[in-house]
């Protein structure tokens, strides 16, 4: 697969964007993957406190907005009523948050993926995130989507636990590292 060209079919015009183009060259960002067609998102073990539960955010945007809110305010404005939005939750409280957005088809693939994935600071090192990213995974490929993608990360290592694979690095300038070209994909 040409990596440049899926980045490019799933966000138009990336590196044309004005904050794309004012970050600081030295910060560098991952796109990843993890093909679900072969992929068993939940034989990683990973472990969180037990009382934690997960699923959808349903009629809960004032509490995603405040969750998000403490995670990176920039982000609430991708957000809205109705977003598919997977939660990790402490009782009632949302303590874990990613967008599950659809972000459609490259090639003949289904694509989809776990996005402005945070968790609240004081939840923080137990756990909670990477499991409610490996429980949104395992449902992407249950509604049978092919692919999962990480976009504009710099937690390579954290997603790499769960099998995501980087295939594509970059800053402000543009592309520096692609990985060789997968032909099973």
């Amino acid at each position: 697969m040409n990596y440049p060209d899926l980045l490019n079919s799933l966000h138009p015009g990336f590196f044309s964007k004005d904050y794309i183009r004012t970050l600081p060259a030295e910060h560098i960002f991952s796109e990843q993957i993890l093909d679900l067609r072969s992929a068993s998102p939940e034989a990683v073990e990973v472990s969180c406190p037990e009382h934690i539960t997960f699923g959808f955010a349903k009629n809960l945007l004032a509490a995603i907005h405040e969750a998000v809110g403490q995670v990176d305010p920039d982000w609430v404005q991708y957000f809205h009523e109705g977003s598919p939005v997977f939660c990790a939750f402490d009782g009632e409280r949302i303590v874990s948050f990613c967008c599950l957005d659809d972000m459609g088809w490259h090639h003949g693939l289904h694509i989809s993926g776990p996005g402005c994935v945070g968790t609240i600071p004081s939840y923080r090192g137990q756990g909670i995130g990477l499991k409610m990213v490996q429980k949104a995974t395992a449902l992407l490929k249950q509604q049978g989507f092919d692919l999962s993608y990480i976009h504009y990360t710099h937690l390579d290592g954290w997603y790499a636990k769960l099998g995501y694979e980087t295939i594509l690095r970059w800053n402000c300038k543009g592309i520096l590292w692609e990985k060789t070209r997968d032909t099973a994909l």
